[in-house]
Parts: C-alpha cells; sequence; structure tokens
C-alpha cells in the first residue's frame, strides 16, 4: 500500500521558500528604514517647540485687591471709535469689567459667552442698572476687532443685551494701568505668539472701587446679582435682597455666597430684641386702654 500523492522512487517535491518571507532578508530590507529615521530625528527635535516657562503661574493671573481704586478716568476706545473713560460709561452705576482681547484664539471666546449666559439670566439689565466693559489688553488691536466680536456675540447671544455693553481698546498705559489696579496678570508668550493671561470678572463699585471678583469662565446668575447689588450700594436691588447679603458671605474660591452663620445670629437677635420690644408696647398700651 502506498500513500497518497507519493510514487515510488521519486522524491516528495517541496515547495521552495519566498524570498520575501526568508529571515536571513530582512535585516537588510529594513536597513535604508532605519537610516532614514536617524537622519530625521535632528530635524524632529529641532521643529518640536520648547518647553513652556517654568513660572507661567506666577506670571499671568489674578490678585485680589478688594477696596482698590480703578483709574475710573483712563481713556479708551469704543467700538465706533469714539474716546470713552470709564467713570463716564459707568454713568454712576456698577460697573462690571473684563479683560481680554479680541483675537484670542481660546479663553477669550469662552469668557464672553459666559459673560452673556449669566447676564442673560438676571433680571437686572446692562444699561439700565449697570455697565459692562470688556477691555482689550492688546494695544496692536482696533474697534473694527471690538465691532467684530460684539457683533458676533449679540448674534449668539440676543437675550444678554450685548448691543449695551463696551467693547473697548487702548494705549499701553492705560491697559497697564488699569490691569494693574485690579490685579490682572498678563504677559505676551513669544513661543505661542499670544497673550497668557488669567479669566474672571470683576465687580466695580460707582465710585471706582473694585468691590467683588469672579474667577473662571462661568458664574452663578444669582451670585453675580447679589455682586451687583451690594457694589450698588442702596442703588439696586429690594429689602429682601439687603437681608440677603446681611446674612451671606461671598466665597471667591467658589463664586457663589454662602450662609454666614455669625451674621445670621446677628440679624435674628435684632430682630429677637425688636419683636419683645413690640410686644412689650403692645402691652403696655393695652393696659392703659
Amino acid at each position: 500500500m502506498t500513500a497518497r500523492g507519493f510514487i515510488p522512487g521519486k522524491a516528495p517535491s517541496v515547495r521552495p521558500r519566498s524570498p520575501v518571507l526568508h529571515r536571513g532578508r530582512a535585516p537588510g530590507a529594513l536597513l535604508p528604514v532605519v537610516w532614514l529615521l536617524v537622519l530625521l530625528m535632528p530635524v524632529a527635535r529641532a521643529t518640536r517647540a520648547p518647553p513652556p516657562p517654568a513660572d507661567l503661574s506666577q506670571r499671568a493671573g489674578f490678585d485680589q485687591r478688594l477696596g482698590a481704586e480703578v483709574p475710573m478716568d483712563a481713556r479708551f476706545v469704543d467700538a465706533d471709535g469714539a474716546p470713552v473713560d470709564l467713570r463716564t460709561l459707568a454713568e454712576g452705576k456698577p460697573l462690571l469689567l473684563a479683560l481680554g482681547y479680541y483675537r484670542c484664539p481660546n479663553l477669550c471666546d469662552v469668557v464672553l459667552n459666559g459673560m452673556a449666559h449669566t447676564l442673560g439670566g438676571l433680571d437686572l439689565r446692562p444699561g439700565r442698572d449697570f455697565a459692562v466693559a470688556f477691555v482689550g489688553i492688546d494695544p496692536a488691536e482696533t474697534p473694527a476687532d471690538a465691532r467684530h466680536a460684539q457683533a458676533m456675540l449679540a448674534h449668539r447671544h440676543p437675550d444678554a443685551h450685548v448691543p449695551r455693553w463696551h467693547f473697548l481698546t487702548g494705549e499701553p498705559a492705560a491697559i497697564g494701568a488699569l490691569a494693574r489696579a485690579i490685579g490682572f496678570r498678563y504677559f505676551y508668550d513669544e513661543r505661542l505668539h499670544q497673550y497668557a493671561h488669567a479669566a474672571g470678572l470683576v465687580v466695580v463699585t460707582p465710585d471706582g472701587k473694585v468691590a467683588q471678583y469672579f474667577f473662571g469662565v462661568s458664574w452663578p446668575p444669582a451670585s453675580l446679582r447679589l455682586a451687583l447689588v451690594n457694589a450698588s450700594h442702596g442703588g439696586l436691588g429690594s429689602l429682601v435682597d439687603r437681608l440677603v447679603l446681611l446674612c451671606c458671605g461671598y466665597d471667591p474660591t467658589t463664586g457663589r455666597y454662602s450662609l454666614a452663620i455669625g451674621r445670621t445670629m446677628q440679624v435674628l437677635g435684632v430682630a429677637f430684641v425688636l419683636a419683645l420690644a413690640g410686644g412689650w408696647l403692645w402691652l403696655r398700651r393695652r393696659r392703659r386702654a
């Protein structure tokens, strides 16, 4: 008996191996690729961006300067190209202030949209109850840049009354004086070809003093409303708002007003004393009658 496919007297046929799959040929085939990678390594290193500065967090940020005097008479230019100062545009109302620049590729657009989203949820109105100003920190920007940013934001947020906001540009001296007064630190990053800066809002009183800070890019409308009422020195809000401000304290780390136990106890104590005095007077009048 013979096995299938086996012919006596002939050696079994063996299929030759493909030279491509032969292990002895692999190093020689890959050698040009390896040399190409070695030659390209210096080029890749040369085009890689340098590391960011180690003191980035120290050069850009916000320093809280509550009660600091804001240069309200510093001269800027509005979106129409007209000269204006902060005192004139505030018109004796609280001022909501933000700094950034109009050609910012990242952060400033988020800040502006966050402002519009928050202000759209307030019952207070820009221009009527308070003023809003966004000041560009890049002196190379023009009123045309400010108009473009305002138009885009107004189109996205029709309920935020963006046409009543003030979009300003200015000279380095005015920008620097305002930034130093409110503790806004920024610098131009030559590595990225853009400004590095903080994000947040500053509430300014009608007489030009820093009243409140809101850090980040999103803020609760209720907290911002209370800050504007508090900064108005009685010009805005109701009796309920004032009672809430008496019982609450602002936490800048969270951007919210929280219940202050000490203030609450003081208010309740005064209310209790007034109630006792009122009851005593009522009883005394009844006895006389």
